[in-house]
């Protein structure tokens, strides 16, 4: 027989944005439970953000030191892959999610291990290892069941070993030959983070024309270049149309569109991402399973008559990002409190950072997005290299810097920087566009010297025609 409990709020997805949502609505009174059937956590803390990283900083401290003359006779060595693997381990918590379990338990949140599916209207059945558990919720239901890796149709790709997201930041050798399908952040980061870990050669193929082709042209053309000087073969405008390995120990043959075949130790598979609701019940409340959950700027799903059914995080499509999740989590847990807020961000000010070296941060609109909205931009550029700080950072760095302006409101709605540590600076511009902080008040806001924010006046600057 299923033991029977009754909550307020009901969170199925127990990942970063899946714990605040709980948190937050329990934060405003109310009861919650949370049920997870893998590690409460989710993507982010174990194979994603912070592995992720984790992989990338020795290479980027390396990068740095011998950009400076005077230390660069200093590093004499590669990276430590030893320490870097197990510093990577450190900061996925060795994929112990006991502390997180914790903290959960700590914030008075309950946590239901399992696999949860909706059972109908405001019913979470859940599959445990103690025997089944129908989770009833009085006020709401919140999807947070988050995204995984998608697969593309490539011949023979189904068919045989690759790696994903998760294998890529938990490996634990690093093979001398990676084979890289997809230009997009994990791509791009992960094709640097092997390299600077000693694997001798690394090809990444994306089809469309540039690397990260869903920010500026400027940014893609400048990281392709910077990862060519690091020894990685970029190949763009080129698809992969086959790919054959006869066992998971034996090299892996891709095949592209022009008939080049590329061999390598290991595949790893970075085109995107797929929601997870293929099976989460969403048949038992009229929803069709497998896609994205539509959701109005409150976060309620549609479709689901009774303003019950909500969806954070990447499983509603909105913006795949942990930050933005965790966003609209804090968000809906207020709402179901009743709270008079929506999730606007999501449309105006999205920030984001491929931590590369050199880094890509931007948020907002693109000068594309903003023309094709039908705003009447102009953008101003600067070279973050020739800035003071720019120069102290090191020998040949350099970076564009750009913002988008609505001519007629005179505010920023877009900005992207190229450079070392450049995600430092994406604050400012978020708060720039949030706040539609006029160009002529920002004049005020004055960047200290010699710090990289020096860059802003340079933009400000170029905006008036002052040279």
């Amino acid at each position: 027989m299923s033991e029977q409990r009754e909550y307020d709020v009901v969170v199925i997805g127990g990942g970063s944005t899946g714990e605040n949502a709980a948190w937050y609505a329990h934060h405003h009174g109310l009861s919650a439970a949370v049920v997870e059937g893998e590690l409460v956590g989710g993507e982010c803390s174990y194979w994603a953000c912070m592995p992720s990283k984790a992989l990338l900083r020795p290479g980027e401290a390396l990068a740095a030191a011998r950009r400076v003359p005077a230390a660069a006779g200093a590093v004499t060595g590669a990276v430590d892959v030893p320490k870097a693997l197990a510093g990577r381990d450190a900061f996925a918590s060795g994929w112990d999610d006991g502390p997180q379990a914790n903290w959960l338990a700590g914030v008075g949140v309950d946590l239901v291990r399992g696999h949860g599916r909706l059972a109908g209207e405001r019913t979470v059945r859940v599959e445990s290892a103690d025997g089944p558990v129908t989770l009833s919720a009085r006020r709401a239901v919140v999807v947070a069941t988050g995204s995984a890796a998608a697969v593309p149709p490539i011949d023979g790709l189904r068919e045989i070993e690759s790696w994903d997201n998760r294998d890529v930041t938990a490996a634990k050798q690093v093979p001398a030959r990676l084979l890289v399908i997809g230009g997009g952040v994990v791509g791009v980061e992960m094709a640097q983070a092997y390299r600077s870990l000693g694997a001798e050669q690394v090809t990444l193929v994306e089809q469309a024309e540039r690397l990260l082709p869903a920010e500026e042209p400027f940014a893609g053309a400048e990281l392709a270049d910077a990862l060519t000087d690091a020894g990685i073969t970029v190949r763009t405008g080129t698809t992969a149309v086959h790919a054959a390995r006869a066992a998971a120990d034996v090299p892996v043959t891709l095949t592209l569109d022009d008939g080049t075949e590329l061999t390598g130790d290991e595949l790893l598979v970075a085109v995107g991402r797929r929601a997870n609701t293929a099976d989460i019940g969403l048949e038992t409340i009229g929803l069709e399973p497998g896609g994205y959950l539509d959701t109005d700027d409150r976060l309620r799903v549609r479709g689901v008559d009774g303003d019950w059914l909500y969806a954070a995080g990447d499983v509603n499509g909105r913006a795949l990002l942990t930050h933005q999740g965790k966003y609209q989590a804090r968000l809906v847990g207020a709402i179901i409190a009743g709270a008079d807020v929506e999730a606007w961000a999501d449309h105006r000010a999205v920030p984001r950072v491929t931590f590369t070296d050199p880094q890509i941060a931007a948020v907002g609109k693109t000068e594309r997005q903003a023309r094709d909205a039908g705003v009447d931009v102009r953008t101003v550029r600067y070279d973050i290299g020739a800035t003071a700080a720019g120069a102290l950072a090191g020998k040949g760095v350099h970076g564009t810097s750009q913002l988008v302006i609505d001519q007629a409101r005179r505010v920023i709605v877009g900005a992207t920087f190229v450079g070392p540590g450049v995600g430092e600076l994406l604050h400012a511009a978020t708060i720039a566009i949030v706040g539609e902080v006029p160009l002529d008040t920002l004049w005020h806001a004055v960047p200290a010297f010699p710090t990289l924010s020096e860059v802003w006046l340079r933009l400000l600057e170029a905006e008036r025609g002052v040279s």
